[in-house]
């Protein structure tokens, strides 16, 4: 096996966004990519993963345990947040390389491949056209959501994914408090939220029909008692899941036994000792895995400790196309897949930043079989397209 002779980062321009990249190069010449986010709350990760660079040169490509082990080590003051997010983005770039060394996709560094097409939803479905108008196909009435869920259907897409929404004014709104958007730090939840979503959720599933599934991300939008308000009055939906973002475990575990709905979580969480407490409270029915932050091969041995605890896994997907194929390798290779996050709505110019595109057949994602991830960037599209200021991005969830 080669050793690291460069690290680098590459960045561009992805709308409302920036897409963020690893750029490892070995002595062979053998380039491992990884994607990675800066965007709500990573922000510095950058700037983290320059600063570790020095220490992966001239290691061996395929030392992943021992890279990681030396760094967390390195990082052990702080090893939470960015610095354990550059640790799975290092992760992730080392595995692209040493696959492609091996001549082999990536999953077979995981144990291979459990199944070859991997369920997926529609996620931020309406969530995009409703509040970024200026990148996508503007949805702006209850009867342009009740057409979107036509086309899902149509799409053969068997899952959704939206979020809350109020159509009650001139133009509809995104209620994301916990986002600050709008400012309501309370938290707390009115009839005229409910309300407004109950419409909204009917309007979807108008045109879905009864054979799509819609699930609903509450993320940390209200307080316990808001959360459970809400899903007790959408006790007569039917609803694949419900995703609620919280930092206490027990006061999840409390919202789920209250829960008419399966709840799903932890999509936040980093490193992997995070999710102890959640798994020993039983806090959620689907554990949610952010495997650019946490890193595939950690992801993997996440899905383990879930697996131990009878739960299944989703993967934290709505970055870009890279990051689509890496979050393959992971729901190809862990037998407890629930089903993975995938954006369909992308901005115009997606295709041209990576070498190769998802490829979703009966609404299924296609696991690639190539060597590495079986796609990386365009580094001429990056170039084309430069980053935007960190003032030009919208820092909405």
């Amino acid at each position: 096996m080669s050793t690291i002779r460069s690290v680098e980062t590459r960045h561009c321009d992805a709308g409302w966004r920036n897409y963020h990249f690893l750029r490892i190069t070995t002595d062979d010449g053998v380039v491992g990519w990884s994607e990675y986010d800066e965007h709500l709350g990573a922000t510095g990760l950058t700037t983290v993963l320059e600063e570790m660079a020095p220490t992966l040169i001239d290691e061996p490509v395929e030392a992943t345990e021992r890279i990681r082990a030396k760094l967390v080590g390195k990082a052990r003051q702080s090893f939470t947040g960015v610095m354990a997010m550059a640790l799975g983005t290092i992760e992730n770039a080392l595995l692209d390389a040493k696959a492609k060394e091996l001549g082999v996709p990536c999953f077979d560094l995981l144990g291979g491949a459990v199944r070859e097409e991997i369920p997926v939803y529609w996620s931020h479905c309406g969530s995009y056209r409703i509040s970024r108008p200026e990148f996508y196909e503007p949805v702006e009435t209850l009867e342009d959501v009740t057409a979107l869920g036509e086309e899902v259907r149509d799409s053969q897409f068997s899952a959704l994914k939206t979020n809350i929404f109020d159509f009650s004014g001139d133009e509809p709104t995104y209620w994301a408090p916990g986002f600050g958007q709008p400012f309501h730090p309370s938290l707390t939840i009115e009839d005229s939220q409910i309300r407004e979503l109950r419409r909204y959720l009917k309007a979807l599933r108008e045109g879905t029909g009864p054979e799509v599934d819609i699930l609903l991300d509450l993320n940390y939008n209200a307080k316990p008692e808001g959360y459970i308000r809400i899903l007790q009055e959408l006790a007569d939906f039917d609803l694949f899941w419900v995703e609620i973002d919280s930092p206490n475990a027990a006061a999840l575990a409390d919202i789920r036994s209250e829960s008419p709905h399966p709840i799903s979580s932890c999509e936040t969480l980093v490193p992997h000792e995070s999710f102890v407490p959640y798994l020993e409270q039983q806090a959620m029915d689907v554990v949610i895995i952010d495997a650019l932050w946490n890193g595939i091969f950690q992801s993997t041995k996440i899905a383990s400790m879930a697996d131990a605890h009878q739960l299944h896994v989703a993967p934290h997907n709505y970055y870009g196309h890279l990051a689509t194929f890496m979050n393959a390798h992971l729901a190809a290779a862990v037998p407890n897949l629930r089903i993975m996050e995938t954006d369909i709505d992308r901005i115009p110019w997606d295709d041209e930043l990576f070498s190769a595109t998802p490829e979703y057949r009966d609404g299924k994602l296609q696991l690639p079989d190539e060597p590495g991830w079986g796609c990386e960037p365009d580094e001429a599209a990056l170039e084309r397209h430069p980053p935007k200021d960190a003032d030009d991005l919208d820092i909405e969830a």
